[in-house]
């Protein structure tokens, strides 16, 4: 007999807020007991619920700085997740590049969120301009040996799943692997408290009036200097919810309808979405989780007509979108909208077939496959 859990799970980093993060909770309520197993870990940068769970980390997680900037850990990270074994039964692994590789004594079933984009789809993952040339470069250099330890990952899975359709081609490609999709959950309750945003106080206008929302990570590949060029010189007013290595640059760049917040409370994040008129995708997502959080608040989306979108956004339902990430592109979409009328019942009725529950079955049933 043994005593080792039953369930664990696995997870790339847990560093900042974002839609693989709010996955993680997920996996944690339906399997409450299992620990979480992370290469860096920090309670200040990601959601405050994990403070519940029982978080191991890898030896790196001493380093501070890579807590606070996880892509200049990226040469460490194999080693990092080779020295994160896990001790149980079945490991859920929520991967986007690195949790597929741990080491367990027990089955793995890997939820892959994407491939590793540094490595199948760099130039997006790091942008064109000059200003990435000295990470480039460095990825140039180890990108073989990050390919065959990769492969070598996925390869050690028992069963992949993907979160959307476009991913399960892309795991296909990269590795040879068939995944059967499973969509996540949208991760926010409308029915749980608001805290007013004060940065937004005076644009908190009822839907109809309300301002166009983008909830993004200021990365190159979410395309929000385009959004953000899009609505320049228009009536509407756009709010951007997120941070990264761009946020600098966009908040300078940004006209008097744009506003940026950042550091959002689960809280706050409803009372800003409950208050948007529209939501803006114009990134090309592997899943489009923030279409469906928009639509439990029956807000609709005009998204770019690409990627996980195409799984989450029914254009009769709680969408439109349009075809390219341009400017003059999202600016027609934007335009568009003024004379679309929207029902809310229906767009909210979208997004409750990818309801937690339903999440939280299937992943139940997949990990009782192999504990039977």
């Amino acid at each position: 007999m043994t005593d080792r859990p039953r369930v664990a799970i696995a997870h790339d980093y847990l560093t900042q807020r974002g839609g693989a993060e709010r996955v993680v909770l997920a996996l944690h309520r339906a399997f409450p007991d299992a620990t979480i197993h992370t290469t860096l870990y920090d309670p200040e940068g990601t959601y405050p619920e994990f403070r519940d769970a029982r978080v191991v980390v890898s030896p790196i997680n001493r380093i501070a700085p890579l807590r606070r900037e996880h892509r200049a850990a990226l040469p460490l990270l194999p080693y990092a997740v080779s020295r994160l074994p896990v001790d149980a039964d079945v490991v859920v692994a929520s991967s986007s590049g690195w949790a597929h590789g741990v080491p367990t004594t027990g089955r793995k079933l890997v939820y892959c969120h994407a491939p590793a984009r540094w490595l199948y789809q760099s130039d997006a993952y790091l942008g064109t301009s000059k200003r990435r040339s000295a990470r480039a470069r460095a990825l140039s250099v180890l990108s073989g040996w990050l390919r065959r330890w990769d492969a070598g990952a996925a390869a050690s899975a028992d069963r992949y799943l993907a979160n959307s359709t476009v991913v399960r081609e892309r795991i296909a490609a990269a590795y040879g692997i068939e995944a059967e999709v499973l969509p996540p959950p949208y991760g926010i309750d409308p029915a749980d408290p608001q805290e007013p945003v004060a940065a937004l106080a005076d644009w908190a206008a009822p839907r109809g009036d309300g301002y166009l929302l983008l909830v993004s990570r200021l990365l190159p590949y979410k395309n929000v200097d385009v959004a953000i060029e899009a609505v320049r010189g228009l009536p509407e007013r756009l709010v951007v919810v997120g941070a990264g290595p761009l946020e600098t640059q966009l908040r300078a760049a940004a006209p008097d309808n744009v506003r940026i917040v950042s550091g959002l409370s689960d809280a706050e994040l409803r009372w800003t979405y409950d208050r948007a008129r529209a939501l803006l995708a114009p990134s090309l997502e592997d899943f489009g989780l923030t279409p469906l959080e928009a639509a439990a608040f029956g807000v609709p989306t005009l998204a770019l007509h690409g990627g996980g979108y195409l799984d989450t956004i029914d254009a009769q339902a709680n969408g439109t979108f349009f075809e390219e990430p341009t400017v003059e592109a999202v600016r027609a979409a934007v335009v568009a909208n003024r004379a679309r009328t929207w029902d809310a019942d229906r767009v909210r009725a979208h997004a409750e077939q990818f309801s937690e529950a339903h999440f939280r079955e299937r992943i139940r049933a997949e990990v009782d496959r192999f504990l039977e």
